[in-house]
């Protein structure tokens, strides 16, 4: 039984283009990763580079570098990125379908973005008090 729990934890490496928004797009992507519901742990290999390891049947590498594109990320398009990005989401997609579930809306996802939103330095947030902002 351990063996097959642990066929659901993958880790993964996220590589990332070197021309970024962020001068460390590793450290920014652990900021945002950290926390996660389904997202065990998460690594800075290098400044372009992370580790994950998250539980299969909570989140998806596709949901996860989905998210991250999202948001502003670029992720490393080389051929052999590629290939094992196609590679890892075809296994992973079946891995789950064999297992019956069904992952067309995630919570974790929504969890990214969430935590995106809360790091960007906006005027959308009031610290005056309830009362003081309804008074008329």
């Amino acid at each position: 039984m351990e063996s097959a729990n642990s066929d659901l934890i993958k880790h993964r490496e996220i590589l990332f283009m070197s021309p970024q928004r962020e001068k460390d797009p590793a450290a920014a992507a652990l900021a945002l990763l950290n926390g996660i519901d389904g997202i065990l742990s998460v690594t800075r290999t290098h400044a372009y580079g992370i580790h994950i390891s998250y539980q299969l049947t909570r989140i998806t590498l596709n949901e996860i570098e989905d998210a991250l594109q999202e948001i502003g990320f670029h992720l490393d398009n080389s051929i052999l990125s590629k290939l094992k990005r196609a590679l890892f989401y075809y296994a992973e997609d079946t891995q789950l379908a064999n297992l019956g579930y069904d992952h067309a809306e995630s919570k974790s996802t929504l969890e990214i973005f969430i935590n995106r939103y809360n790091q960007l330095p906006h005027g959308c947030r009031d610290e005056r008090p309830t009362h003081f902002r309804h008074y008329s």
